[in-house]
């Protein structure tokens, strides 16, 4: 223990790793005695987790978080499992791609090892496993203090959130009175440009959903291209208007400004959580226009008679390369998850991971035959501002148009309700019968994830 008083930065790096000891954090402990190893993941904020690997030997670590702490507080909490519940890390007959890599690339360190005298630099495991004790005798005053700073900058913040609002109601009437066929054609550069405004004034999440709108656009047929600005922009203007009524919601500030850490979600009493078996629907992996890269990965509640989606969603630097996902598609898995407080909740978090179920078909969805999109309408009616909405369709079939465009069809009506589908589609899918089909629906387009036939389950993302 003395030599992670030792190697920790400071004594916050000890507080903060002391909360993630919990075996529940971490999916993943494994050692090579041999190679004097001990690595593991720590699940994070997203659906990906922390890699973490340490040298017990020569005290050589790595951990794919993005902190400027070196070490972080997941590679000190590696270290702090290793010593008080070493029998948490099973043996493994071979080590990981990931930790070889590493292996392969660091180079010993030929000085010795980090002195392990107590108390170095002031940092103490006893002061990190009783912050709370310190924190019940703390001076109310200070405590003043600090709630006064912090109500001041969320202040400050929400003039600032308002101000930058305001000039997105003056662009948006700019874009409509100018024509929107001149908005189309030069979307990049004049979302670009608000987007960057609203980054100065602290809505940071409308100004990244923003910098994608000439995407989504660019995306569709030229024709359609006039109905989708239009119901973009309106998304915003309600989405605006709703922050203006309850700037404190979480769900608005989340979508308008900053979203809460993984510790707030987990505490918080309006967060849902939901015990169940799940399956990986599928993932979508974007690049951004701010330099960051969207992972989603939709789930499926198993256990559910209605369809159930729950969203996995993480973002990392497109610097970083491809990262490797903590799921597959078609994985089943038992596990808690912990919703972000919404009007339909959907984005969550693992909160604990139990073990895999083995495959088979999907639960008898009740279907509205009539109506496939009804669970759609009903998030709009009281979130209209939702972008991208997950459904379950009934049973039906892929078809090409004359334009050879992919279409989805509802079964036992030719003539009846159909779908236009995003991007291109396998020719060994068309007319293929379709128990359910697991979509996004964005308002003009079906992005599918996956279906279930008589051949069984089809992966479709």
């Amino acid at each position: 223990m003395k030599t992670i008083e030792a190697l920790a930065p400071d004594q916050a790096s000890l507080s903060a790793a002391s909360k993630l000891t919990k075996q529940s954090n971490w999916p993943r402990l494994e050692k090579n005695q041999q190679l004097a190893l001990i690595w593991g993941e720590c699940q994070g904020s997203g659906s990906n987790p922390y890699r973490v690997v340490f040298d017990t030997g020569d005290h050589g670590y790595k951990c794919t978080c993005p902190s400027r702490k070196f070490p972080c507080k997941h590679t000190l909490a590696l270290m702090w499992i290793a010593a008080t519940a070493p029998a948490s890390f099973a043996a493994a007959g071979s080590t990981p791609e990931w930790v070889n890599d590493w292996l392969g690339r660091r180079k010993k360190a030929a000085s010795p090892p980090v002195a392990t005298t107590p108390g170095a630099g002031g940092k103490s495991i006893g002061e990190a496993a009783h912050d709370d004790e310190r924190a019940d005798i703390e001076d109310a005053a200070a405590v003043e203090r600090r709630e006064a700073a912090q109500r001041k900058r969320a202040e400050d913040t929400r003039s600032s959130v308002s101000a930058g609002l305001d000039e997105l109601d003056q662009w948006i009437a700019d874009q409509l009175r100018l024509g929107l066929a001149g908005f189309v054609d030069n979307s990049s550069d004049r979302c670009r440009r608000i987007a960057a405004r609203l980054v100065d004034m602290k809505a940071t999440a409308l100004a990244g959903r923003i910098d994608e709108i000439p995407s989504r656009l660019m995306a569709l047929r030229s024709e359609e291209r006039p109905d989708a600005a239009i119901r973009e922009l309106g998304k915003l203007v309600l989405l605006a208007k709703a922050w203006r009524s309850a700037p404190d919601d979480p769900e608005l500030r989340r979508l308008v400004s900053t979203s809460e850490s993984r510790e707030q979600v987990l505490a918080s009493p309006d967060a849902t959580q939901v015990e169940s078996a799940w399956e990986v629907l599928g993932e979508k992996i974007e690049s951004r226009r701010d330099g960051l890269v969207s992972h989603s990965t939709w789930l499926l509640d198993l256990n559910s008679a209605t369809s159930q989606f729950a969203l996995l969603l993480d973002f990392f630097p497109a610097s970083a390369g491809r990262r490797s996902n903590a799921f597959t598609s078609g994985d089943r898995f038992e596990a808690r998850l912990v919703f972000y407080p919404a009007r339909h909740p959907l984005r969550a978090l693992v909160a604990d991971r139990k073990g895999d179920i083995a495959s088979g078909d999907w639960p008898d969805f009740s279907f509205s035959i009539s109506d496939p999109l009804a669970d759609h309408g009903a998030r709009q009616d009281t979130a209209p501002w939702i972008a991208d909405s997950p459904v379950m369709l009934p049973p039906g079939a892929i078809l090409l148009d004359d334009r050879g465009a992919a279409w989805w069809q509802a079964a036992g009506d030719p003539h009846g309700i159909a779908l236009p589908i995003a991007g291109t589609i396998n020719p060994t899918l068309l007319g293929l019968n379709l128990a359910a089909t697991a979509a996004l629906w964005n308002g003009g387009r079906l992005d599918l994830l996956a279906a279930q036939s008589g051949f069984g389950r089809l992966d479709l993302s």
